[in-house]
């Protein structure tokens, strides 16, 4: 049930545009610094530097170009 409900609003925030956009700026943005300036030198603060540049680009692009259909009729 708590995996339901955690989809669900998942999918509700990527379907505002203008939010996952920020969001994923305001994610993309400290990753990116992490990894490119190298200075970071606990390997877990790469890993989750990783972790969130990855999201704040997916929801950055989904932003972008929109949400795709399941199924095309």
């Amino acid at each position: 049930m708590l995996f339901r409900r955690a989809r669900g609003l998942l999918l509700r925030f990527v379907r505002r545009r203008a939010l996952a956009s920020a969001v994923g700026i305001a994610l993309a943005v400290p990753g990116a610094w992490i990894e490119f300036s190298g200075r970071a030198s606990a390997w877990w603060i790469e890993g989750l530097a990783l972790i969130s540049g990855a999201t704040g680009l997916a929801l950055l692009w989904t932003g972008v170009s929109g949400t795709k259909p399941d199924w095309i009729e």
